[in-house]
């Protein structure tokens, strides 16, 4: 199956008014990220249509720099829908907060797969920035990154406007850098520093659910077995987003939950 990029979602609206989200199982975790990477192309344009430019939030980790590659790929058919990429505003919903030439900055990684390759131009890059750049302490870098947010952002508003904002889920439901039970599940910030993190590196600059939950669409892309139970609960409705921060996000008109087979092995009648 794959997303139709700009597809209604069916089933009615949520007891909030939002529509409930909408799920798509691809057979593994290469076929989604390919399935992912065409519905971001179609969607990029579709904004770009309406608007004159586009704006992207990107993630990291294995799923979602996959889906940057295929993206690149695509960029490269000639036969395939186009994106302007001078015309793109590319930010990112979490960052680890290390030096700028280490491989676990999720901007490296996407410049490599995807950036680099397409010619985004330096000023719609908005990358988080580094431990080694002007800013020696997280708080200062995330207090920096919310001012570039509310520069780019139409008056009266914190955020500019996000037309897809991607995100990943780990085993125990953290998505961006917003763990279960921490501080940053209550942070009402727009973008805030995280110390302390359980998974390495433990010191990070992320989006919190007030800036994440402004965009038009929340895709949700999660691949893997280990993530299956958290993705089960998400979904079902029975965690809260302190316990389960996966749970509280939202798109203002379209919220995706994009899952591999693994992902969804435990969703309703997939046992």
């Amino acid at each position: 199956m794959t997303l139709p990029p700009g597809a209604e979602i069916a089933g009615g609206l949520a007891d909030d008014g939002r529509p409930p989200p909408d799920v798509v199982v691809e057979p593994d975790a290469d076929v989604l990220a390919r399935a992912v990477a065409s519905a971001l192309v179609a969607r990029l344009a579709a904004a770009q249509a309406v608007h004159g430019t586009a704006s992207v939030v990107l993630t990291g980790g294995g799923i979602g720099i996959a889906l940057l590659e295929h993206v690149a790929a695509l960029a490269a058919e000639p036969a395939r829908e186009r994106v302007d990429w001078t015309a793109v505003d590319v930010w990112w919903g979490d960052e680890r907060f290390v030096p700028a030439d280490s491989d676990d900055r999720n901007e490296k990684a996407a410049r490599r797969a995807l950036l680099d390759a397409v010619g985004v131009p330096p000023e719609r890059v908005h990358a988080m920035p580094p431990s080694d750049g002007e800013f020696a302490e997280p708080e200062d870098a995330a207090a920096w990154y919310a001012e570039q947010l509310a520069a780019a952002a139409p008056a009266g508003a914190a955020v500019p406007r996000f037309d897809v904002l991607i995100l990943g889920m780990g085993p125990e439901g953290h998505t961006a850098s917003i763990f279960p039970e921490s501080p940053a599940a209550h942070d009402d910030r727009p973008a805030f520093a995280v110390r302390g993190c359980p998974k390495p590196p433990p010191t990070r600059v992320s989006l919190g659910f007030s800036a994440i939950n402004t965009a038009e669409e929340v895709w949700m892309v999660v691949a893997g077995e280990e993530k299956a139970p958290a993705v089960a609960m998400a979904l079902s409705g029975s965690a809260g987003p302190v316990q389960l921060p996966a749970a509280g996000v939202h798109g203002t008109r379209a919220t995706r939950w994009l899952l591999d087979s693994a992902a969804a092995g435990k969703l309703p009648g997939r046992g």
